[in-house]
């Protein structure tokens, strides 16, 4: 990670205004929220680094846990390398096994009795930070995300008119990791979340224009998060607070496709909303002994709304080489509008915490198109425009999310009879956001972007 500092000529120095001029404003400006002006009515900056026993752990927590929150920037939309090569539509196509996801009611349409695929993506993303007032710039580590698929079918009987399948994929999942002392350490250092969705399907044709199908989702993950505490040994180091848990929810997928006529195709899919929870998660705090009474280590527990997606495809055969494609996703953010924190060991100074979000449900816009070059070679193209759940006022730096704008291309190739090679790259460019979190009162400028390469390979038989 790179840091610069244009405003102060000594860097050393000039670090720690930027640390200092943060918990002044993190200190002064809290205590106007009525969610804190009772524990800390005569607070100030002095005070704060030199008296302790003043400060009120639920300060800090309440820092802490905001980092749990699973904001658009965790949503994670690459289920396919035929979709994301066409902007990820895929509601009212059959293409392939990831029907599954997309719409199990065009399971029953496809046209292999077996098949199985795997796959996955490289996320490389890359994010800068801005404090403008201190001239301060920092960028998260590098690192690379790895979201994978694997799609499975089976019909029994050719002239079967169903057949099941079983879906295993990454909707949600990030990680970002911020040197430890750079500016907003005490908001965050690293976050590391991995989810994974299990969901065996069923798809019927109903007539040979309709077909129906669903799936029950088991969701499992785990995560971990770090961050820096304000409280420094007798060395100058920082205290760290680290949070650990695993979660388990439970959804489904349905979905119906519509095969209106030779040229036209329309598919309607319904995703629910999965609550997840975290139940035996572990809190630990390293800080001076002399003030570890007020940061006992404890377990919590926790619910989480993943939210529910409603999506309307529609696949239109130009040609016969040539499949167009529109996607409408509404994705029903706003029922993750606070987070709820249950601790095991309260005390006078440890409470529970109830922490608004207030997220919007939002759309994305998806275009794409398929054409066929030879009996072999196939290419795709794509776009999105995928709106930000985050209003302002609640932006943070563990998820700096901000409307987003994606271009795609794909190809596959028919490697044998049965082996078939499908690839994709995405390009995301999220648009310059400035704010600042009316809880926590930091703020600055975000800029986010990332390229997405992925590749999956499938059997059909």
């Amino acid at each position: 990670m790179k840091v610069y500092l244009s405003t102060f000529k000594d860097s050393k120095n000039s670090l720690q205004k930027c640390r200092e001029f943060f918990v002044f404003r993190t200190v002064i400006f809290l205590p106007h929220f009525s969610n804190y002006h009772n524990f800390f009515p005569y607070l100030q900056i002095v005070s704060y680094i030199r008296s302790v026993k003043k400060q009120n752990i639920v300060f800090i927590l309440s820092l802490f846990i905001s980092s749990l929150s699973f904001a658009g920037g965790f949503q994670v939309n690459l289920q396919g390398q035929k979709q994301t090569g066409m902007g990820h539509t895929g509601t009212g196509l059959c293409l392939d096994n990831a029907s599954l996801l997309f719409n199990p009611g065009a399971v029953s349409f496809l046209d292999s009795l077996r098949g199985i695929s795997i796959g996955g993506s490289f996320i490389f993303p890359r994010t800068t930070y801005l404090n403008s007032e201190l001239g301060y710039i920092a960028h998260p580590e590098k690192h690379t995300g790895t979201p994978i698929t694997i799609y499975a079918v089976y019909k029994f009987h050719k002239k079967d008119k169903w057949n099941v399948g079983l879906a295993i994929y990454n909707p949600f999942g990030s990680k970002v990791q911020w040197q430890d002392d750079w500016l907003g350490q005490f908001l965050i250092r690293e976050i590391d979340l991995k989810t994974f969705f299990i969901q065996p399907t069923a798809s019927v044709k109903l007539t040979d224009k309709i077909g129906i199908g669903a799936g029950f989702i088991y969701a499992t993950g785990d995560f971990s998060l770090r961050k820096g505490i304000p409280i420094q040994d007798s060395t100058g180091k920082y205290g760290e607070g680290n949070l650990q848990g695993k979660a388990s929810g439970y959804g489904f997928n349905a979905g119906v496709y519509f095969k209106l006529s030779n040229k036209f195709t329309l598919g309607i899919d319904y995703r629910s909303q999965v609550n997840v929870k975290v139940n035996g998660g572990s809190a630990d705090f390293e800080v001076p002994a002399s003030v570890s009474n007020f940061f006992p280590s404890t377990s919590f527990s926790t619910q989480l709304h993943l939210p529910s997606t409603i999506s309307l495809g529609i696949g239109y055969a130009a040609t016969t080489k040539l499949k167009l494609a529109v996607d409408v996703n509404y994705v029903g953010w706003k029922s993750y509008d606070s987070l709820v924190i249950d601790f095991a060991d309260n005390t006078d100074k440890l409470e529970d915490i109830h922490s608004a979000r207030m997220y919007e449900n939002v759309f994305i816009f998806r275009v794409g198109a398929q054409y066929q070059v030879t009996g072999k070679w196939v290419l795709r193209l794509g776009a999105y425009y995928d709106q930000t759940p985050v209003k302002d006022g609640y932006l943070t730096p563990e998820t700096p999310d901000a409307n987003k704008l994606g271009i795609t291309v794909g190809a596959s190739y028919r490697l044998t009879k049965r082996f078939h090679l499908d690839a994709s790259m995405l390009y995301i460019e999220g648009m310059k956001r400035t704010d600042t979190n009316l809880e926590t009162q930091f703020g600055g400028t975000y800029k986010t972007k990332a390229v997405v390469p992925g590749i999956s390979i499938e059997y059909v038989f």
